[in-house]
């Protein structure tokens, strides 16, 4: 695996795809913001401006597992979309596991003050690609020693 240094996480969904931003040497990821996918197509325009603006040396993309890890209605969508970032943007692509990382995310909203309003009018979508790529990060050990 060559050096990686910046990565961007994405929770890809139908209607809106979170995302994040991990770095390798602090170990840590944050959230970014939510981009609006039309049936299941994001914007590409903006996920290449975001691909330009931070210039990732590789992708996270959350894989929907199923509780007993099989694969989930969401998971070829998911996988789609990861072969398509490749196919575009050239950049290394990784999946992960992202159960419960939705749930996860309504409880840290809620920690931080509570949810105001529906959450699809304030989505948590880039808390879970925070928590997704986070759990990569923590994954992945080896990339620390950079």
């Amino acid at each position: 695996m060559a050096a990686l240094r910046l990565l961007l996480g994405f929770d890809y969904g139908t209607k809106q795809i979170g995302v994040a931003v991990g770095q390798v040497i602090t170990g840590q990821a944050r959230e970014l913001c939510t981009l609006k996918a039309v049936q299941g197509v994001p914007d590409w325009s903006q996920i290449e401006a975001l691909i330009k603006e931070w210039k990732p040396d590789a992708i996270v993309v959350g894989l929907p597992l199923n509780m007993d890890g099989t694969p989930s209605e969401m998971s070829a969508k998911a996988e789609k979309f990861s072969r398509r970032l490749n196919g575009r943007f050239n950049l290394p692509v990784y999946t992960h596991d992202e159960r419960l990382t939705t749930f996860e995310a309504k409880g840290e909203r809620m920690s931080r003050g509570g949810q105001r309003g529906s959450y699809k009018d304030n989505p948590v979508d880039a808390i879970a690609a925070a928590l997704l790529l986070q759990g990569w990060l923590d994954a992945n050990p080896e990339l620390f020693n950079v």
